[in-house]
């Protein structure tokens, strides 16, 4: 990502900085991959190191289901219900030591600040909109949105109304956008999807400068601890550096079509380690006379993968609905369901719209998946 400054900082790091009371600035270096990985540095008001109390608020690691037959999914996300808040709303359909996958139709505002301590999230925002506050400021979002915050930050988001649908992902690794895309300067290449002016980091900080008492919900080691601080943690005056969470809308990536039918490859937009995260998007559909313009049969026999539909538009499935899940694991084959590629020929264009998580090793279902399931969807490759 590009270097980003916003509020006050000094001439030179680590150097004096002080209030106008004549007291210094508090410095913080906020390090990714120990002193190696992109870094930022804040300044604020209070040490970022005291705390007045911390509670144990227990184990909130999901528990997944290891002896599940090998089969294809569909999950109905429609069937749940409105309950929580961005966090606490959250419910864990899959995942495995690399990533988990919750799904939410979050109830409720955030009462309290979080951090996740130990991974990286990416929020898909569906269908809401709001503001995302954070230590590094704001970042204003809306429906399509994908947020993505780095690991260590403090943060709470405000949605404008609610519920609200959203994905978020848990990655135990760093989240980048792939390497094939940019330069040797991190610059992105002119045949990306996507460009540096899509991603927006935040683009105003409010300097909280309030005293009482205040929480942040802390994620580590599978579990969750409340921090109590006597001032608003985001009390940042000024940060520099590489390290924010900032949007990108799933609207603003730039499909990359061909003659004939392109893998998905061509969609992806994140990756994290030993994952990747696509975005299918509206776009003009294979232009050879005779080209089939709907995916070919596939044996994924390296990964699993996962599609959350935002609409009904996809012309290689049926029986889908806007928030339907279908998880195609390896070692069984999939593709379009009979019918589907006679009915396909000679489309110019799709109207789809969908996130992909795709993982080099299994995932592995909760119990809350399975009680969303369409145990039929098997079923719907039969001919007989």
């Amino acid at each position: 990502m590009r270097y980003v400054c916003l509020g006050e900082v000094p001439r030179y790091r680590h150097t004096q900085f002080r209030k106008p009371d004549g007291t210094l600035y508090p410095e913080q270096l906020f390090s990714t991959v120990g002193f190696s990985g992109p870094m930022a540095l804040l300044y604020h008001l209070n040490l970022p190191t005291e705390v007045k109390d911390w509670e144990d608020l227990g184990d909130v690691r999901p528990t997944f289901l290891e002896a599940e037959p090998l089969r294809h999914r569909h999950l109905k996300t429609a069937r749940m219900q409105p309950m929580g808040n961005a966090i606490t709303g959250r419910v864990p359909l899959m995942g495995n030591n690399d990533v988990v996958w919750y799904q939410a139709l979050v109830a409720e505002q955030m009462p309290h600040y979080y951090k996740n301590a130990e991974g990286d999230e990416i929020l898909f925002i569906h269908d809401g909109s709001g503001t995302l506050e954070s230590m590094f400021g704001e970042v204003v979002f809306k429906p399509g949105d994908y947020l993505v915050i780095p690991r260590g930050t403090i943060w709470r988001i405000v949605f404008d109304s609610l519920p609200v649908r959203m994905i978020a992902i848990e990655s135990h690794g760093h989240v980048t956008t792939p390497k094939r895309y940019r330069n040797w300067y991190g610059q992105f290449l002119e045949h990306a999807p996507y460009h540096e002016r899509d991603f927006r980091p935040p683009a105003s900080l409010t300097t909280h400068d309030e005293q009482g008492e205040f929480f942040v919900d802390v994620r580590a080691r599978g579990r969750m601890t409340r921090y109590t601080y006597r001032f608003n943690p985001l009390d940042v005056v000024g940060w520099d550096g590489y390290v924010y969470p900032y949007a990108f809308s799933i609207h603003d990536f730039a499909p990359i079509v061909g003659k004939l039918h392109m893998p998905p490859p061509i969609h992806q937009t994140f990756e994290g380690q030993n994952f990747v995260i696509c975005s299918f998007c509206p776009r003009v559909l294979d232009f050879h006379p005779n080209a089939v313009p709907i995916p070919y049969n596939h044996s994924n026999v390296d990964s699993d993968e996962v599609l959350y539909y935002c609409n009904d538009k996809f012309g290689s499935r049926k029986g889908i609905e806007v928030g339907s899940i279908t998880l195609h694991p390896l070692g069984i084959p999939h593709g379009p369901q009979p019918g589907a590629v006679e009915a396909s020929l000679g489309a110019t264009k799709t109207e789809e719209l969908a996130v992909m998580l795709d993982t080099f090793h299994p995932l592995y279902l909760t119990e809350q998946a399975l009680a969303i399931e369409d145990p039929n969807y098997w079923k719907s490759w039969q001919t007989g």
